[in-house]
């Protein structure tokens, strides 16, 4: 019976998701930064459904090794009931890493300050992304600076569930030092050296260690080590067998939704 009533709440969440209209909004501007680059780089699109409130807000980087790539809403988290924000951020070569770093902090500022007039709930805010994305929300994760010079504390950030992000310092980072990819670093641009045992949940995710860009996996398994020594005590690590750095994505947003529901005390499907 218990188990009935179980799958009767499922059936009814999904009949109400999908009857649920969505609608986007593109193109808004989310900095203060006036240069020219900025102003056309800086903006971003929010998904969200329709008269609905106190939804889970993500927060979306898209992935291009800090070097390319575009704003975008993943198909996967379409009509979940979440409000989604996908962000532009500048890219090297044409600015160093702390801009970069600094711009993805300003659009998490601005869902805390604008979440809440698309239904969304700033007590659940995820920021997340794969690869570069991924990064980005480590960033955010450890080093509490980026977020407190938007008057933010990035402890009030709900979880942080990077794809597959660079736990040392980022690749491309370490191309504009004159460092070869394959030459690991680990300075003020990597997340490891930020390490902390009072962050919000920290869930690491990244595909099949044999497959994945530059033993990124092993990456995080460190990350994930030194976060357990220092007495974290909510960092999760998963590996997706058979999946390489791009094929890992469409996996690993069952496991975000996993993530959302388990804090929201919902059941979670296997």
């Amino acid at each position: 019976m218990k188990r009935l009533n179980v799958l009767a709440v499922l059936l009814l969440m999904v009949v109400a998701i999908s009857a649920q209209n969505y609608k986007t909004v593109s193109n808004i501007s989310y900095t203060s930064k006036t240069d020219a680059y900025a102003k056309e780089r800086l903006k971003l699109d929010v998904y969200y459904p329709e008269g609905k409130k106190d939804c889970p807000v993500i927060v979306w980087f898209h992935g291009g090794g800090l070097e390319a790539g575009q704003k975008e809403i993943p198909q996967r988290l379409k009509d979940k009931g979440y409000v989604v924000i996908g962000a532009n951020y500048r890219l090297l070569p044409k600015v160093t890493v702390d801009k970069t770093i600094d711009d993805a902090a300003e659009a998490v500022a601005w869902a805390f300050r604008h979440a809440k007039e698309y239904g969304g709930d700033v007590r659940k805010i995820v920021v997340t992304g794969h690869s570069a994305g991924g990064y980005l929300a480590m960033m955010l994760c450890l080093n509490k600076a980026w977020l407190n010079n938007y008057q933010v504390d990035a402890d009030s950030v709900w979880q942080y569930i990077p794809f597959s992000g660079q736990a040392i310092t980022h690749y491309n980072v370490r191309k504009m030092q004159g460092i070869q990819p394959l030459q690991p670093t680990i300075d003020q641009y990597a997340p490891l050296y930020w390490v902390r045992n009072d962050c919000p949940p920290l869930v690491l995710i990244c595909g099949d260690r044999e497959l994945e860009l530059y033993g990124r996996y092993d990456e995080n398994q460190y990350l994930a080590r030194m976060m357990k020594l220092v007495g974290h005590k909510q960092t999760y690590l998963y590996e997706i067998d058979g999946h390489g750095h791009g094929g890992m994505v469409d996996p690993a947003f069952h496991i975000l939704d996993t993530h959302i529901k388990q804090m929201q005390g919902l059941p979670v499907n296997p």
